[in-house]
Formats: structure tokens, C-alpha cells, sequence
């Protein structure tokens, strides 16, 4: 299993720090080249692998940690996501809902991505939650997964264990899902809740 994030923001950033921090292998991608950003990765530590977009999305696990109004154009770099599962970093926050046509974004993400299957997860936290290390008072940080695929969900909710967090389901896109996603100038009522979970 293979995994990359789109996106070397904050957000990017806080979840390449997930990765170095259990050791687990990512490969990080703009649409800058590597060498532009290869410093801050190799600050991070030697398990994040600074590469070209195209070289990227050959993973099978993607992080879409972009501004919502780039999912477009990262879509475009695959002509089928068949085979793949895209986890929906991005908010939607601002964006005038009838340029969603109505849909909840991650929806709209969804449609984007061909073939794809597609998780919204991970995207509650502000990034400088969510770089921290996820294991608090003995409890660990709680990451939101909704999706319309279960076996997408249980897939990203075992990988987040990995990483130390605690997956919580949340169920379909349209449904429950949209504690977590943003609409027009109002986030989800579950954006910014910073819940830790005791086994």
C-alpha cells in the first residue's frame, strides 16, 4: 500500500508529520516542482518523499489536502482514479453553495475524481491540531471519516489508527457527513471540535 499527499500547506505539512511520526512512507506533491518545497520535507523527516504530481498519484492511498478550488485541477492528472481512494482534505468554505449545484462538497470532489473512491476525512482539525502528535492524556485525537463507501472508510479508518489517531464513521456524504463539511460561509458543526477518545 502506497501513499501520497497532494497539498504542502499547513495542512499538507500536519499530516506529513503524521506519517514521519509513526515512519510510515509518503510521498509529498504540488504543482511546483519537488526541488522547490525538497528542504521542508527532509526538515520533516526521511520518511516523506518529495516528487512530481504525475509521479504522485501513482499511489494508491491520496491525501487531497489542496484549496477546494484546486481538486479540479488535481483531478486532472489521473484520466481515470479507478483502483484508488482519495481522502477529501479540503473545505469548502466561501464557496457559494449554488456553484456546488447544491451538492455537499465532498460530492462535487467526488464527481471530479473518476473512478475514485472517495473518504472526507482529516479536514476538521486546524493544522496546527493536527500536526501534534494525536496521543493526548492518554487518550488519542479523534479524525471524522464519512464516505459512501464502507470499505473506503474502514480502509482510511485503519490507516488513521496507524497514524495514531482515533477514526470515528460518521456514515454517507449527504447525510451525517455534513457535520464536516463546510457550506457557503458556515462550517460543519463538528469543524474545529478537537475530541479525544479513551479506549
Amino acid at each position: 500500500m502506497s501513499f501520497a499527499i497532494i497539498g504542502f500547506g499547513k495542512v499538507g505539512q500536519a499530516l506529513a508529520k503524521a506519517f514521519a511520526r509513526s515512519d510510515i512512507e509518503v510521498s509529498v506533491a504540488t504543482t511546483r516542482d519537488p526541488e522547490s518545497f525538497a528542504s521542508e520535507v527532509a526538515a520533516i523527516g526521511p520518511a516523506i518523499i518529495p516528487k512530481k504530481l504525475a509521479d504522485a498519484v501513482k499511489a494508491d492511498i491520496i491525501f487531497l489536502a489542496v484549496r477546494f478550488e484546486s481538486h479540479r485541477e488535481v483531478a486532472k492528472a489521473l484520466p481515470t482514479w479507478q483502483g484508488k481512494t482519495i481522502v477529501d482534505v479540503t473545505n469548502a468554505y466561501g464557496v457559494p453553495p449554488e456553484e456546488l449545484g447544491g451538492q455537499p462538497s465532498s460530492k462535487v470532489v467526488a464527481h471530479a475524481f473518476t473512478g475514485g473512491r472517495l473518504v472526507k476525512g482529516f479536514n476538521h482539525l486546524v493544522a496546527a491540531v493536527l500536526g501534534q502528535d494525536p496521543a493526548v492524556h492518554g487518550g488519542r485525537r479523534a479524525v471524522f471519516l464519512s464516505s459512501d463507501d464502507d470499505s473506503a472508510a474502514a480502509e482510511i479508518g485503519a490507516l488513521a489508527e496507524k497514524l495514531g489517531f482515533a477514526p470515528i464513521p460518521l456514515g454517507g456524504l449527504s447525510e451525517v457527513g455534513l457535520l464536516v463539511q463546510a457550506r457557503g460561509n458556515s462550517w460543519g458543526r463538528l469543524i474545529f471540535k478537537d475530541l479525544v477518545k479513551f479506549d
